[in-house]
């Protein structure tokens, strides 16, 4: 390979993408979609749990519980047969760009309830309703605001309800949050963050140090009469994030919106969808608005300073911290959480969480509640969050045994 000179570019340019405010023409066209059944098919990324996708989505999340790739392991718990983590449907499908043309948005709260297993070989069927709006309100960030309401549903092929997930974005007047984030950038002398975070070299391998040390619970019970109300789980870090992280994600089956194309495949979206790319200004090519997350041209022109994570790839955060915890004899019965600020490539987040209540339920489940966060280096909590977890008694059935399938 040889050398090419190039003329040089300009890479002050910024990408553009299009900017509108709220109309009372939009709100009264969102308003009229309240509660359809909205067309997800371009955003699907996985329909079937097969043993490479399972193996995929757990890698790209980060997760190294091995009740989740291997087979022998997980027939000889009380799932009986090999399985997938909770947090697979998000792979299956998340969300979707809808409604609000020239706004830009930013996913910001979920809330997920968990009924039945994900089997190795199910295929799931999602949904996404839309159930309307609230605002539009002022913000600090960006000028007006409105939130999207939506409900997805996932389904195997036996018609079981697999899982539920609410989920909300903000809608905002992407120049007024521009222009903040340039302020928050430090791009007019101001004082801001300073990215990528400037890690030291021994700070790095303390950091991967704790990493490689915080390890699933796994096949020895978490029995409810051992937990304490009051005490601390374990954490689960991730970090320093890079672009690979992000990538894997995607390669998971995680959430691109749309599913994402190359060439000619692509350009035809978006000339179809002009709302889902963007023109990168230094390479000229089309990027999808997903690249936000990725690229840092696209991040600046939504109005953040640096690329940043995914929410609902956070959300799964929640869930392996959760799972890690609770063993393989312990269900995720539901959880939430709100993101609050951004998670930047090249920040750690540390997550953990408190045990605050324990109960019975009327089914004689045996719960227990939860408090969790999210805290980045800087001491930000930018994922505070509950759950609800049902553990193994010493005496009855587990939870998984409970919910396993027997044919």
């Amino acid at each position: 390979m040889t050398a090419v000179e190039s003329a040089p570019v300009d890479r002050t340019t910024e990408a553009k993408m299009p900017e509108a405010v709220i109309t009372d023409e939009m709100i009264a066209s969102m308003q009229a979609r309240a509660g359809v059944d909205l067309r997800i098919d371009h955003s699907v990324n996985n329909e079937e749990a097969t043993r490479i996708a399972v193996i995929k989505f757990a890698g790209g999340i980060g997760d190294v519980n091995a009740l989740w790739t291997d087979a022998d392991r997980a027939t000889a718990s009380d799932y009986g047969a090999p399985v997938a983590p909770p947090s697979f449907v998000i792979g299956c499908f998340s969300g979707i760009q809808f409604g609000w043309p020239g706004l830009g948005a930013f996913h910001n709260a979920t809330q997920a309830r968990f009924h039945q297993p994900v089997y190795w070989g199910d295929k799931i069927t999602a949904t996404c309703r839309y159930d309307g709006f609230t605002g539009p309100r002022p913000s600090k960030f960006a000028g007006r605001m409105v939130t999207d309401h939506f409900v997805n549903s996932y389904r195997n092929q036996r018609g079981e309800l697999v899982a539920e997930i609410d989920w909300q974005v903000v809608n905002f007047e992407r120049r007024s949050a521009k222009s903040r984030s340039k302020q928050a950038a430090g791009d007019t002398g101001k004082p801001g963050l300073e990215l990528p975070h400037p890690w030291t070299e021994d700070e790095i391998r303390e950091v991967e140090r704790q990493v490689l040390a915080e390890q699933p619970q796994g096949a020895e019970p978490r029995y409810w009469e051992d937990v304490k109300v009051g005490e601390q789980i374990q954490t689960l870090t991730k970090g320093p994030i890079g672009l690979t992280d992000e990538v894997a994600f995607i390669a998971g089956g995680g959430t691109p919106i749309p599913r994402l194309k190359a060439h000619a495949a692509a350009l035809a979206d978006y000339q179809a969808h002009p709302a889902w790319s963007f023109r990168d200004p230094v390479m000229g090519s089309s990027e999808p608005i997903y690249a936000v997350h990725y690229n840092k041209a696209a991040a600046n022109a939504m109005g953040v300073a640096f690329q940043y994570d995914v929410g609902f790839q956070r959300q799964c955060w929640q869930v392996q911290l959760l799972t890690h915890w609770c063993g393989d004899n312990g269900w995720v019965v539901a959880c939430d959480s709100q993101y609050r600020g951004f998670v930047y490539l090249s920040d750690v987040v540390t997550l953990g969480g408190e045990v605050t209540g324990k109960s019975v339920t009327e089914s004689g489940e045996h719960v227990v509640e939860l408090t969790t966060y999210a805290r980045n280096q800087r001491g930000a909590d930018v994922m505070p969050g509950t759950a609800t977890i049902a553990l193994p008694t010493r005496e009855g059935p587990s939870p998984v045994a409970a919910r396993a399938r027997t044919k």
